[in-house]
């Protein structure tokens, strides 16, 4: 109870970025003995620091101010996805110092891999001047699907001979740090939700669009995993039941019809046929190839009639999609995010808010919220990062009753 206690204080400062020690008792219901023995605490091991005061509501004598001391500490964050590897290092308020990118090693081998996550672990550090001593842990944000209790990356379906890869263990061997591992797309959310659209929101849902479709939701404030720990896997719902296989078995996945495989295709079909004209009909009749996902993007962001009509198509199978958490989960929010809708957000964001205008049950009791996220195409990374603070720093009632 007093490490849970602990954690409810440094999430109301965490999420208030400015608050007194009065205040945190009155959101909490703590009394003020507790708040001021924990922050007491917190000062002496420096991650929590006072900074000037403030009148509360009242008349009474100024409070003082608490707020994160984000130079205590850092974590890094690695995002692991088939095209690419990002690596970050953030400070204790999520805030990346630095961050770089590389392509994922052909033929993605898991050798090859951790090996080139560990170089890259290392030159950021570098970069940052961030020595390992002050570095709370490493957070992976992988492809699922995620064996949590054995740390094992269990057969993705877009890596070949990834079968029960024990990537925690590798990484943790490969850079000498204490590893956390999760979904890509629950990494994501857990960014949100420390520093980004889901701050302070209770109940949200996190659509994550990066080589796959996937999603986390947050419950409650509490991260919902459901029984194996792998839930959220909105790319794998049917929004077109008589549409083409997915490679798990079902027919018509939001994954299969708007990944960017799926989206290149369904642009240089419309081009193919000759349809239509406009800049990227143009650059099609010149070569074919270079018609891929950055450029039907980026176009139908300049509004070209092809890419803008196949981004909305996309967009509307995502709108149909979102409808179907919102009334299985009652959400507030959905946050879209992920380098998969780069530089369209505002697209998907629209054909979402329209849908959740009109369809969910919901809709007639209060409006459904959704942003973009603004995290961008660096959620998955900064929330691998934001996995080691949430686990250190945010109340979890799955471990208060495992106590």
């Amino acid at each position: 109870m007093g490490r849970y206690n602990r954690a409810i204080v440094l999430d109301q400062v965490q999420l208030a970025d400015g608050i007194s020690r009065a205040e945190i008792a009155e959101r909490t219901g703590l009394t003020p003995q507790t708040v001021s023995g924990i922050v007491r605490r917190l000062l002496d091991e420096g991650i929590v620091r006072e900074d000037g005061s403030h009148r509360g509501t009242g008349l009474g004598k100024p409070r003082t101010t608490l707020r994160i001391n984000a130079a205590a500490g850092s974590a890094v964050g690695v995002h692991f996805d088939p095209v690419e590897l990002a690596c970050v290092v953030v400070d204790l308020l999520g805030r990346p110092l630095v961050l770089k990118r590389r392509p994922t090693p052909a033929g993605a081998a898991p050798p090859d891999v951790v090996a080139a996550m560990a170089e890259l672990v290392g030159d950021v550090l570098g970069e940052a001047d961030v020595p390992r001593d002050r570095v709370l842990g490493l957070g992976l944000a992988s492809p699922g699907p995620i064996d949590q209790d054995l740390g094992m990356v269990v057969a993705p379906p877009q890596l070949a001979n990834w079968t029960r890869v024990p990537m925690k263990a590798l990484l943790s061997e490969a850079t000498g740090l204490p590893v956390t591992l999760d979904n890509d797309a629950t990494a994501a959310a857990i960014g949100e939700r420390w520093s980004g659209a889901g701050r302070g929101v209770a109940n949200f849902a996190y659509f994550f669009f990066g080589t796959g479709v996937g999603g986390g939701l947050i419950l409650n404030h509490q991260v919902f995993r459901g029984g194996s720990l792998n839930a959220g896997e909105f790319g794998h719902t049917s929004v077109m039941p008589d549409g083409p296989e997915c490679y798990c078995g079902n027919r018509g996945c939001l994954e299969r019809l708007v990944n960017p495989a799926a989206i290149t295709d369904a642009a240089r079909r419309r081009l193919a046929a000759g349809r239509d004209g406009g800049p990227l009909a143009a650059a099609f009749r010149r070569s074919p190839a270079a018609v891929d996902h950055p450029a039907v993007l980026a176009a139908a962001a300049a509004g070209d009639p092809v890419a803008t009509a196949v981004v909305a198509e996309a967009a509307g199978h995502v709108a149909t999609a979102a409808v179907n958490v919102v009334n299985i989960t009652d959400v507030d929010l959905i946050v879209l995010g992920g380098h998969g809708i780069r530089g369209v957000e505002p697209a998907f964001a629209g054909a979402v808010t329209a849908a959740l205008a009109t369809r969910p049950l919901s809709r007639h009791v209060r409006e459904i919220a959704v942003a973009s996220s603004p995290l961008g195409v660096d959620a998955a990374v900064i929330g691998g990062a934001a996995l080691v603070l949430h686990a250190a720093y945010s109340p979890q009632l799955s471990a208060l009753l495992a106590d």
